[in-house]
């Protein structure tokens, strides 16, 4: 229940997260992290030049030149501080994006007040992302190019033995899943959402695009782990899944997805049990519409990834793809990529801003949010203060059972009791950015869970 205190912590929410704290983490993904993405960026742009030449002639190299150009002024600016520009391209989010950097110069009665390290770290790290589209989309015919691709793709192949191993688990359980006892599904659950959990370890926004997959099988370390984990509400998705299926039946469960990759492999895994356990009757995934944050899912990699699965040379993967494919085929599994997941807004703003969207999640037993960015815009990505309840660090968003499953990467952290932050930072300094915690983080709208 909302106490009076935190209702007034509603009533007079914390600021954002910002880079005007010279020295945060926030200051230093924009000083630092954020030009070392786009000069990876302008690099795959660079080393495709011949292939461009292939499929498009004299046009492919003048589109690259000109993205190329593009990019580099978008570098030139964040790292001077310049006011944020409003998009030229005619996407159908572009509207969107333009309003709501004219309500923050509103807010701000400056239009240059909106700018790079002045605004909110969430809305500028969105914004550059948008803005690499841009440089793409006004320069066909290589549109549709994804600067991330060759990072996402390597970060899957690089982590083969640990989807081997997480594949072969998977078809020992399909052999006796049939009437195994809550208890017993209770067990496997718990070690398929702890893997996707720290499959969210693997992020390349983080380590602006460097090497990080997963090496070996992440079933062997869950113990060593589970000390990491600072808030575990394991016990409530649990009951939230059990009470729908016993009041009207495996109903569907939502994921919104995070990373391309390894991670993405291991919640495949998770709703391949969920359906197979008569857990979930179906499992829609969420993902983004563009390249986005560097390893983010698109429809793209959630189609290459199952095509990769099936054509392994390993009996248990191969498996587990062509059952993949099968899902997606009889419409078990759906995926889905509505804008408002590549805008900036904090997740209170959907049912304003996105109703189409907000309704659609209403459908849900159960919403899976995977990752840092989405816990930043669960949360606002506000300097909350570490102790106060992650419901109401939420403002109102609960359209339906929710659960967050994080590796914390950004410096905003709610739910933890009394004195837990201080220990954390007296031992481990920098316990909020180092993907070494984590957090299973649940709320529902209905009282009765």
């Amino acid at each position: 229940m909302t106490t009076a205190a935190e209702m007034d912590l509603l009533l007079t929410v914390p600021p954002a997260l910002s880079a005007r704290v010279v020295g945060s983490f926030a200051y230093l993904t924009i000083r630092d992290r954020l030009p070392t993405i786009l000069t990876k960026a302008v690099d795959s742009i660079h080393r495709h030049k011949d292939k461009f030449f292939e499929q498009h002639g004299e046009e492919g190299i003048r589109a690259e030149k000109a993205a190329i150009a593009l990019l580099s002024k978008l570098r030139n600016e964040l790292q001077t501080d310049k006011p944020v520009l409003a998009l030229s391209d005619e996407l159908e989010d572009a509207d969107a994006w333009n309003r709501y950097l004219q309500r923050h110069q509103n807010l701000q009665g400056d239009q240059d007040s909106v700018s790079w390290f002045k605004s909110p770290w969430l809305y500028v790290e969105c914004y550059m992302y948008r803005r690499i589209q841009e440089a793409l989309w006004l320069n066909p015919p290589i549109s549709d190019f994804d600067v991330f691709n060759e990072a996402k793709t390597q970060s899957y192949f690089e982590s083969q033995r640990a989807v081997m191993a997480l594949c072969t688990y998977l078809e020992g359980l399909r052999k006796s899943i049939e009437g195994l006892p809550d208890n017993q599904l209770l067990d496997h659950f718990g070690k398929l959402l702890q893997v996707s959990l720290w499959g969210n370890k693997c992020d390349l926004s983080i380590s602006a695009g460097q090497e990080n997959s997963q090496k070996v099988s992440p079933l062997d370390s869950l113990d060593d782990l589970r000390p990491y984990i600072l808030v575990d509400d394991f016990s409530s998705v649990w009951s939230a899944l059990i009470l729908g299926r016993n009041q009207s039946g495996p109903g569907r469960v939502d994921i919104v997805l995070d990373n391309a990759g390894f991670e993405l492999t291991t919640d495949l895994v998770l709703a391949d049990f969920l359906v197979s356990s008569g857990l979930a009757r179906t499992v829609r995934f969420h993902g983004k519409s563009m390249p986005w944050f560097v390893s983010d899912v698109t429809a793209r990699d959630f189609q290459w990834t199952i095509r990769q699965t099936m054509a392994a040379n390993h009996m248990w993967m191969s498996k587990s793809g062509v059952q993949w494919q099968s899902y997606v085929q009889e419409g078990t599994w759906t995926y889905h990529d509505h804008p408002f997941w590549t805008q900036p807004h904090q997740f209170c703003d959907m049912a304003s801003d996105a109703a189409d969207l907000y309704a659609d999640l209403q459908g849900a037993a159960l919403v899976l949010f995977k990752g840092d960015l989405n816990y930043r815009k669960l949360t606002g990505d506000l300097d909350w203060e570490p102790t106060v309840g992650f419901d109401v660090a939420l403002q109102g968003f609960g359209p339906a059972p929710l659960c967050s499953l994080r590796t914390l990467k950004a410096n905003v952290q709610v739910g933890l009791q009394p004195g837990q932050a201080e220990k954390l930072s007296a031992h481990h300094p920098d316990w909020m950015t180092s993907g070494k915690y984590a957090v299973v983080q649940f709320h529902s709208p209905h009282s009765d869970l």
